[in-house]
């Protein structure tokens, strides 16, 4: 038995909006039928981008109703470019964790909201049901895609891309495939695939979280991801950081150089 927390089931035993929005502004999908979990994502937002409603559908286990509830209340009230900058693992924490086979259903959200932002903005967007390479047929998961959530999330096993993409889950034929993958990107012999705006967004978001912010907290600041334009990444410190002298330099020798040790070369720093 998988030991959930009580905020899970709290969200598992009385989900939070449930339906559909008739005249939802933004509509996302995320997983299918075919791989045992499916979430449909409605969005209303208002004229100044505020996310007034939100909605959820899903076909799933207790893990995947509880990371749409739970999801549905951290967007509603936000401006649309701020929701964008949740990712997977702020789903899980606001759930108090998930168990490492369940956290499919925190990316599965992610995925949905993802999809519905992008639709908004009528962005096109490449989630995982590709025409290209299919590594796992079982689940129809492609090679971005699985190359995506490997960086994005750090995975380093095979049970880490099981419990994260259910790929290599079912009847283990392309575990040989996946390994070949990890070794790839773990070893850096992979190229980094063109991410749309808001790929690019959350990967930033995900890199600031993890190396960054962490340290400029232990000062008594932090840092805001405001927007991106191509390699230019426009950033606001906040905080004791937003009065230090020596911001430049933080932004530059720190901020900067770990965006380019972890995206690209290329990412220029600007502060606004």
């Amino acid at each position: 038995m998988w030991d959930y927390s009580e905020k899970v089931m709290e969200h598992y035993r009385n989900p939070k909006n449930v339906g559909a929005i008739d005249d939802a502004d933004a509509i996302g999908e995320a997983g299918s039928l075919s791989c045992g979990d499916m979430l449909k994502l409605y969005l209303k937002v208002d004229e100044k981008g505020i996310i007034t409603d939100a909605k959820f559908q899903t076909f799933g286990c207790g893990s995947a109703v509880a990371s749409s509830s739970i999801l549905t209340e951290m967007v509603i009230g936000k401006h649309i470019d701020d929701a964008r900058k949740i990712t997977n693992k702020q789903i899980v924490d606001a759930l108090g964790g998930l168990p490492p086979e369940k956290m499919h259903c925190s990316v599965m959200g992610h995925e949905a909201l993802e999809a519905a932002i992008a639709n908004y903005y009528n962005e096109e967007i490449t989630i995982k049901h590709d025409d290209e390479d299919i590594v796992c047929h079982c689940f129809n998961i492609s090679k971005t895609f699985l190359e995506n959530e490997i960086k994005n999330n750090g995975l380093k096993t095979i049970e880490d891309v099981i419990n994260y993409t259910k790929a290599g889950g079912a009847c283990g034929r392309c575990q040989g495939k996946i390994k070949e993958t990890l070794d790839e990107i773990n070893n850096g012999k992979i190229s980094e695939t063109k991410l749309t705006k808001t790929q690019m967004i959350i990967k930033i978001n995900n890199i600031i979280e993890k190396y960054i912010s962490s340290e400029l907290r232990k000062d008594g600041g932090d840092i805001e991801l405001i927007d991106v334009e191509d390699n230019k990444i426009k950033v606001k410190l906040t905080g004791r950081c937003q009065m230090c002298n020596r911001s430049q330099l933080t932004l530059t020798h720190f901020v900067e150089a770990t965006l380019r040790e972890h995206i690209d070369d290329s990412i220029e720093i600007v502060q606004v």
